[in-house]
């Protein structure tokens, strides 16, 4: 019998894995199942050499629990004597303390730097012992044991066949691993692909009505996983039989890429295409990310570009650094040129796809575009290559490359600057009007409805040249694209403040929304009342729902103009009796305002060129008077515009019917509106 102590520079390095490492303690199945695995594989590479020349019989890995023991079992290379002092004895620990410190909150990050692995078994036992006996001629099997601290024992043992036993004795703070259940969901989790058969337990079978063990091992792995075959021998059906083990609750994938790549680097590996539509956050991290068959994690930022992460699948390569514990991911040129060529890849498929079947493409465009927009905001290399494939869609579902529609529309949609004006709409019901005007007009509308559509409209204004955004509700149809300077007819002011005024007194008061009120000239076939909203303010405000440092713009009132139209027959109609109704109270209040205006413009003339405190106190007292008295004159008009207003149903009317039209009134307003039109028909 042999006893000594593990060589680690600090006094006792079982306390310090179980206090820095407890967060991540599950991955210690993962790490012995992975090295009994790896031991089995080495002896296979051994026979295959012919340096191993015994027979390799059962090479199944077997996990087993018994009462307080789990036991992970292998007919791999086994260990000497001399190996188990090598390889477990001997830990590299310098500089410990100050690494420790540092990385206290990542299991991870220290298991790989200290080629940790086996020691991750102390993260939940209290003792864990070693029976090995190695594959060579003539070897003694022997039991290595350890307690938790640095002293161990190592004595000869009784073990007939080659291979390992791992014999974990669970502390008892960590019962849960004794558990059926969680064993069997942990080897799921992490082993369901290995190389090698993985054994838990017998399988179960129903009989009279119960569950029953039967003689049959339960083997919870496909050592032959699909990414690790020849695309060549593969069906369609494969692959969606594959995607729905993988995600088992989810929709058909759109498509998919097969990657096997041997140079510059070792990358094996299917990426799925999936139906999505919105809720990015919610689709990421759904790419399983292995090393030889052992899964590593489901975060495989820095591995692929971000927006590719929207993707489903698994990657596997054994180039990819990674610890030994296999889960923490260091970035360095290899990870790089991984992540662009899995860029470069997923590219060449869909602009593939389109070339090949058009229709096809164009059928699961909605599907695809979040994830394509999503690429082309944030990576300028995969826009370069997208905009080839990438679609425009119109109001009538037909579909546009970018130089296609740019063709489309020069001729009828550039403005008197030449620049290209794209309209569009983002809701077709809610927009209807609007876009009916344009198409009426002879203009294409575009539907951008999708998530990521408001933040690729200012990319695409950068990119394209010469070329303007702009959406169909954010001016009058004659506004949208001025081809030439033209001389509108203007109303004369006092009948535009008679009618704006009138107007604005009877607009519902809707939280966190202002109106401006303006009176134009649009032609006696357009609509009496528009609502329009300035394109700048919107797009701010909805940039900011989705840009961080933007909230100031979120918190500002939505902006809308309600326009009217002069030419129109009711809003003539509306002025025509104003001004007849009105005429005799405001005519005097009109005079009196004109004569202080005159008398304020004397006293200003006078004080112009004059310092304040070179103006008589008389006169600014004078100023602030007359001042005074305009407003109280203003607001008399006002108030007998807005007591007209109040007694003509067809205002409130007409400013609910632009309300109704842009889906703004709800409530007490709409059930109004409703008894209105009922008294008005």
């Amino acid at each position: 019998m042999q006893k000594g102590n593990i060589g680690v520079t600090t006094e006792n390095i079982f306390p310090i894995i179980k206090k820095f490492l407890y967060s991540d303690h599950e991955i210690f199945l993962r790490e012995i199942v992975s090295n009994a695995v790896d031991a089995t594989q080495k002896l296979k590479t051994l026979s295959s050499m012919g340096e191993y020349k015994g027979e390799l019989g059962d090479l199944t890995v077997r996990v087993s629990l018994n009462n307080d023991t789990i036991t992970i079992s292998d007919r791999g290379i086994g260990l000497t004597a001399e190996e188990i002092e090598k390889y477990i004895n001997q830990i590299a620990f310098s500089g410990a303390s100050d690494f420790l410190e540092k990385y206290k909150n990542d299991a991870n990050a220290i298991i790989g730097h200290f080629g940790l692995g086996f020691y991750s078994s102390f993260m939940v036992s209290k003792k864990v012992e070693i029976v090995t006996k190695s594959y060579k001629e003539g070897a003694q099997a022997i039991k290595w044991s350890c307690d938790g601290s640095p002293e161990y024992t190592l004595t000869n043992a009784d073990k007939e066949d080659r291979g390992t036993d791992i014999i974990l004795y669970i502390d008892d703070d960590c019962k849960e691993f004794l558990d059926t259940t969680r064993i069997s969901s942990l080897l799921n989790k992490y082993c369901s692909f290995l190389p090698v058969p993985v054994s838990f337990g017998k399988k179960k079978e129903w009989k009279d009505g119960k569950q029953i063990e039967t003689s049959e091992d339960n083997i919870i792995n496909e050592t032959n996983p699909l990414w690790t075959q020849k695309p060549n021998e593969l069906k369609d059906e494969d692959y969606k039989s594959f995607y729905s083990k993988l995600y088992p609750m989810s929709d058909e994938p759109l498509f998919w890429i097969h990657l096997n790549v041997d140079y510059p680097f070792n990358l094996t590996g299917i990426l799925y295409f999936p139906k999505v539509k919105s809720n990015i956050d919610l689709n990421k991290n759904k790419i399983q990310l292995y090393c030889n068959q052992v899964y590593v994690t489901d975060s495989v930022e820095g591995v692929v570009p971000d927006f590719l992460t929207l993707l489903h699948g698994v990657i596997d390569s054994p180039d990819i650094p990674l610890n030994v514990s296999r889960s923490y991911l260091q970035s360095d040129s290899n990870v790089k040129k991984i992540s662009s060529h899995i860029s470069k890849k997923v590219s060449d498929r869909l602009q593939s796809i389109f070339k090949n079947d058009r229709k096809q493409f164009e059928e699961k465009w909605n599907d695809l575009k979040l994830f394509i927009n999503y690429g082309m905001l944030t990576q300028e290399d995969f826009y370069e290559k997208a905009q080839k494939f990438a679609l425009l869609g119109d109001t009538d579902g037909k579909y546009y490359t970018f130089e296609e529609y740019k063709t489309l529309i020069a001729e009828n949609q550039t403005d008197k600057e030449g620049n290209l004006i794209y309209l569009y709409a983002n809701h077709k019901d809610e927009q209807y009007s609007y876009i009916e005007a344009a198409v009426n007009k002879g203009y294409n509308v575009l539907l951008m409805d999708g998530q990521l559509d408001v933040a690729l409209v200012s990319t695409l204004e950068q990119k394209f040249e010469k070329a303007r955004f702009t959406r169909v509700d954010s001016d009058i149809v004659d506004h949208l694209i001025i081809k030439e300077d033209k001389d509108a007819h203007v109303l004369e002011v006092s009948k535009q403040e008679a009618l704006t005024t009138a107007f604005k007194s009877q607009l519902p008061n809707i939280n966190k929304v202002e109106f401006n009120v303006m009176a134009q000239s649009m032609g006696e076939n357009a609509s009496p009342v528009v609502i329009t909203q300035s394109e700048y303010m919107r797009r701010m405000k909805e940039m900011a729902n989705i840009q961080a440092g933007m909230s100031f713009y979120g918190e500002m009132p939505d902006m809308f103009n309600l326009i009217l139209n002069t030419d129109h027959k009711l809003l003539k109609s509306v002025l025509e009796d104003e001004v007849k109704e009105c005429g005799a109270l405001i005519n005097p209040i009109e005079k009196e305002i004109e004569g202080i205006s005159i008398l304020r413009k004397e006293i200003q003339d006078k004080q112009k060129n004059k310092k304040d405190e070179d103006i008589p106190v008389s006169e600014k007292d004078e100023l602030k008077s007359l001042d005074d008295k305009w407003d109280d004159l203003k607001n008399k008009k006002e108030s007998i515009f807005s007591d007209y207003a109040s007694r003509n149903k067809i205002i409130r009317q007409l400013i609910d019917l632009a309300l109704l039209q842009n889906n703004m009134l709800k409530g007490e307003s709409l059930s109004n509106f409703v008894k209105r039109s009922i008294e008005l028909i």
